[in-house]
């Protein structure tokens, strides 16, 4: 059946209704002449730092020592003009909001403190490699399934995850608003995995399948931790003020020490909640309380009931017929 030109009659004032709630105490839109950080250009971001990161496993193939200088030095200069611009973008309406202000105009000059920015987190990028090769080798020796460390860097969502997320957390040691949480959000949109940009995680750090894992802001982690899936690292509460608001800034999150594996659907809660090095957490344990080092923490064996089906006759029977 043809469409009714008649119902498009209504439209304009369809327009009209929807935009006469774009007031100026709506907190859902952004009209005005100062731009948001560009979500497409922090993606942007992101993948030409994977290519600089993981040089020939990315976008651009058939790289070798005649032409890998070109080719870095071609996204180190798109990096610093995207980054620049990003950045610059993000302190410009962070100080808006700090200031509760409209306007654009402001005395600061944020794009130069935006390419300041830019040149020392670019300047981190060699710390960068060294600290994911570990992360890398850690997927490698943690999972008997890996043939090679090629593999890791091409297949594993972990290692998806925690790139972005070390590359977001030198944003947040750098003060850079914004940027980060849209770069994990990212991730985790892309992996299944919630990593926030604010946690902090040491060396050789390994998420095993990883969809479901969130790791929340204020976690401490240690060196050599493995995480499996749907494992979270979340908060017990959220205090509260006088006035009843959300008190922030204050830790929230477990600490997990070195050398600990925490298997899948492990929930493990609160700030003060310690997990000591050494320790192994069983699946879907519930933990409010600190752990001792060299602890296994594990529920007690379920009883299966199993009513009707096969009889036992029956399900050998089954299993002779099978192997045959």
């Amino acid at each position: 059946m043809a469409s009714d030109f008649r119902l498009k009659e209504q439209l304009p004032e369809l327009t009209e209704m929807i935009v006469s709630t774009y007031t100026s105490d709506d907190a859902i839109n952004h009209l005005g002449h100062c731009p948001l950080p560009s979500y497409t250009g922090v993606v942007e971001i992101l993948l030409n730092l994977k290519d600089v990161l993981y040089p020939g496993y990315r976008r651009k193939v058939g790289l070798h020592q005649g032409n890998i200088r070109y080719h870095v030095g071609s996204l180190v200069d798109a990096l610093h003009d995207q980054l620049t611009t990003e950045i610059a973008r993000a302190l410009r309406h962070e100080d808006r909001m700090l200031r509760n202000h409209s306007d654009c105009e402001s005395e600061i000059d944020f794009e130069a403190k935006g390419q300041a920015m830019a040149i020392e987190l670019l300047k981190r990028i060699p710390k960068l490699r060294e600290t994911l090769a570990k992360d890398v080798f850690a997927a490698y020796e943690g999972d008997p399934a890996c043939q090679t460390t090629d593999e890791v860097v091409l297949c594993y969502p972990g290692i998806a995850a925690i790139t972005v997320y070390r590359i977001a957390h030198e944003l947040v040691e750098l003060d850079v608003p914004f940027l980060p949480r849209m770069m994990t959000e990212w991730a985790h949109k892309e992996t299944g995995i919630d990593i926030h940009p604010g946690a902090k995680i040491g060396d050789y750090f390994f998420i095993d399948h990883g969809t479901g894992v969130v790791v929340g802001e204020t976690c401490w982690i240690g060196q050599h931790v493995k995480l499996y899936q749907g494992v979270t690292l979340g908060a017990l509460s959220f205090p509260t003020d006088a006035d009843g608001h959300v008190i922030r800034g204050q830790k929230r999150h477990p600490t997990i020490e070195d050398h600990v594996v925490v298997y899948a659907n492990a929930t493990i809660l609160g700030g003060r909640t310690v997990i000591g090095h050494n320790s192994v957490i069983g699946s879907s344990v519930w933990i409010t309380k600190s752990v001792s080092p060299k602890t296994t923490v594990l529920l007690e064996k379920p009883q299966l009931r199993v009513r009707g089906g096969a009889t036992d006759a029956e399900v050998l029977e089954h299993d002779l017929n099978f192997q045959i």
